[in-house]
């Protein structure tokens, strides 16, 4: 069966595969791998086993993986049966080439189009006129000038998309003479993973109980970068703040204790202490960030009635964590700060407020610039007729750290760029997913000739 690579995406996007409702659209790609000549496998995440890793909660019960669903399919090209002629090397390189299935929740009215119906757009912005339904909705793969608009399009269903189409390139430059694999062969593994966007659930049970009767030499984490390839990201500290007053009618506030100006003493402490950590924790890659490790309170929840002076507060953190720190480091600065506040604050002093995390930690991760799964990325934009580009960091996390601290080397690299992520119209050009593709088959191809 051919693979026609924007319908293969545009299929993808028509999934609602938020958070635990990743299972359909499992079972579709599944499919479609096995009709294209992939093995496939499929694994559900494990609360057990995700349990005894430092990103998720300590207690299994606190761990729903109900419909989390994660595949992947593996191409075998060349030997891969251990019976080659380089004695050196037994096994045959395995590549990953990794992409999530999920997807943030769509506000349907902030959208000019209905999020989960993809719409193909060309310069003059104009919607192409296409029909709805089937493999191939539009009869051909010219993309020359579109854009893609969906939830997912750039978070990251494009980047699966261009990691099925590279694995195919590969096996077919194989197949016409133009590559000769390694010995004693390649082996490539597409994932597509789930609960990506929040923690990892997929690539963690995949990391920790590998799913493969194989091991896994390199891999290729295929979010928007913009194409550059990304070494460094940032990990995160999630927690959350609780504060107790007390309540009085708003006539006779002064008999309260209002949680509010408190809250506001410890969120300018919290942003002092984001302004302090970006003079005194540096690092090389992300000098270009006006905020490297951004400080962010998501959620406040305060009070019970208009008229009540407001006794209670619940406040979600979201805490930036550098590569070569520990969430457990920023977790205890931030913790000193908040007691200088409630030290200083004779009704904290009593009523002490209570930090603690919640759902799922991320750790930072790094790999260095010049390992060769970078380097063969690089080589490969030439490769593509692109220009090199030098390794970045990100602010943001990914599934990389679960293979990086699996020891499985891993650069983050793909098409789109995370300016449209979990944005209303999220939107990716069409031709970077092409290069994207184009750019991953010869980083595959290089590093087998590394291998060879």
């Amino acid at each position: 069966m051919s693979f026609e690579m924007r319908a293969f995406a545009e299929r993808l996007c028509r999934f609602r595969s938020t958070a635990g409702e990743e299972r359909v659209a499992a079972e579709w790609v599944e499919t479609r791998l096995a009709e294209l000549g992939f093995e496939t496998y499929a694994w559900d995440a494990d609360p057990e086993l995700l349990a005894t890793h430092p990103s998720f909660p300590d207690d299994p019960d606190d761990i729903d993986v109900t419909g989390r669903r994660s595949v992947a399919g593996v191409l075998e090209i060349g030997a891969v049966d251990g019976k080659g002629d380089d004695p050196a090397r037994d096994d045959p390189l395995t590549v990953v080439l990794n992409g999530h299935l999920d997807v943030v929740p769509a506000e349907a009215a902030s959208w000019s189009s209905d999020p989960f119906d993809p719409v193909w757009r060309s310069d003059e912005g104009g919607a192409l006129d296409r029909e709805r339904g089937g493999d191939d909705p539009s009869g051909a793969d010219e993309d020359d000038g579109e854009t893609l608009t969906a939830r997912g399009a750039a978070d990251m269903k494009s980047g699966v998309a261009a990691c099925v189409g590279a694995a195919l390139d590969v096996r077919e430059a194989a197949a016409n003479g133009t590559f000769d694999p390694p010995e004693p062969g390649l082996r490539i593994v597409v994932e597509a993973v789930a609960g990506e966007e929040d923690g990892g659930y997929g690539a963690a049970t995949a990391a920790l109980a590998t799913p493969y009767p194989f091991g896994r030499d390199a891999a290729i984490v295929a979010e928007p970068t913009e194409l550059r390839p990304v070494v460094a990201c940032e990990g995160c500290l999630m927690a959350e703040l609780r504060l107790v007053g007390r309540s009085a009618h708003a006539a006779t506030r002064w008999r309260g204790e209002d949680v509010l100006p408190r809250f506001e003493a410890i969120r300018r402490a919290f942003r002092d202490l984001e302004r302090e950590r970006a003079e005194t924790v540096t690092h090389p890659l992300f000098d270009e960030f006006p905020v490297p490790w951004p400080v962010v309170c998501g959620t406040v929840d305060a009070g019970s009635w208009p008229s009540t002076v407001p006794a209670s507060l619940t406040a979600a953190f979201r805490i930036g964590v550098a590569p070569g720190e520990t969430v457990d480091e920023v977790e205890r600065a931030f913790r000193e700060r908040l007691d200088g506040v409630a030290a200083d604050d004779p009704w904290l002093s009593e009523h002490p407020p209570t930090f603690e995390r919640f759902s799922v930690q991320f750790e930072p991760s790094e790999i260095p610039a010049d390992a060769p799964v970078v380097e063969a990325v690089r080589e490969g934009l030439v490769d593509a007729g692109l220009p090199d580009a030098e390794p970045i960091g990100a602010t943001y996390g990914t599934d990389a750290r679960h293979y990086v601290e699996a020891g499985i080397p891993t650069v983050v690299f793909g098409p789109g760029t995370i300016d449209e992520a979990h944005y209303p119209d999220e939107t990716i050009e069409w031709a970077a997913v092409e290069d994207g593709r184009a750019t991953i088959a010869a980083a595959v191809r290089r590093l087998a000739e590394r291998a060879g």
